[in-house]
């Protein structure tokens, strides 16, 4: 009788259980989207660490160079004038251009310290004065031409945005973290301000309570304080928000 041979049999390996294969795909997932975070986060890391560390107050001044000569021209009559020489003199005061300590990267998509700044519109960093304990502060601007809404008047909304952002920053250092939101505003404007000036914003605590703080505030032309032109005042409530000390990283108090 012919012998019948069969082939060896082999036998196939068990399949992969759905928990390990779930787990692969798991871990797969998890390093792709780590190295794509990673990727993504790489230009924010220098802000981070400037964000950390900011410079001081007195850090700020030197950071910022003029691009062109009418800049220059600018900035120089603005840390020259008289008032700006005597704020600095007194020690009650502390000088400072508060954009330049936001990181390059965030300063670009800042309001005031990147998109309404350079040529034509608020062409160099304001430079502020700061009273101990946010009792005060006086700040100098140079207001371009294309910051108007009627043809060389500056625009209403302009002034409303330095002086809340003015304002808050006086009171600051009078908060518990040094930091709080504009709960209301209020604008009275005397006078068209006109463009391509100097001009100076003043404000005042007036008084804290807790996480509240009242401030008044004006913008008046760069003269003599009696010879000056109001073109709008203000009053504002600004308030410390619960979760502020959180806030308070990403806004650090000015430093001397």
């Amino acid at each position: 009788m012919p012998t019948v041979s069969s082939a060896p049999v082999t036998s196939s390996p068990p399949p992969r259980s759905f928990l390990l294969r779930a787990l692969s795909i798991t871990t797969l997932g998890l390093v792709l989207t780590s190295a794509a975070f990673l990727m993504a986060a790489s230009p924010a890391i220098p802000s981070l660490s400037q964000l950390a560390s900011p410079p001081s107050s007195a850090d700020t001044l030197g950071l910022y160079t003029p691009p062109d000569p009418l800049s220059a021209s600018i900035d120089h009559h603005i840390t020259t004038h008289p008032l700006a020489v005597s704020l600095r003199q007194n020690p009650s005061f502390t000088e400072s251009r508060p954009h330049m300590r936001i990181p390059a990267p965030m300063r670009a998509h800042n309001l005031t310290g990147g998109t309404l700044h350079g040529p034509g519109r608020i062409v160099v960093p304001p430079l502020a004065f700061i009273e101990d304990d946010g009792k005060s502060m006086v700040c100098f601007f140079y207001l371009g031409e294309d910051l108007c809404g009627h043809p060389g008047i500056i625009h209403g909304g302009l002034l409303a945005t330095i002086l809340d952002e003015g304002m808050a920053r006086c009171c600051f250092p009078a908060l518990p973290n040094k930091v709080g939101m504009t709960a209301n505003l209020t604008m009275n404007y005397r006078k068209p301000c006109p463009s391509e000036r100097y001009v100076v914003l003043r404000a005042w605590t007036k008084n804290v309570e807790g996480r509240k703080a009242w401030v008044e505030g004006r913008v008046e032309s760069l003269e003599a304080e009696e010879e000056a032109t109001v073109f709008v005042e203000a009053e504002a409530l600004f308030i410390e928000p619960r979760q502020a000390a959180t806030m308070a990283r990403l806004y650090p108090a000015a430093t001397a």
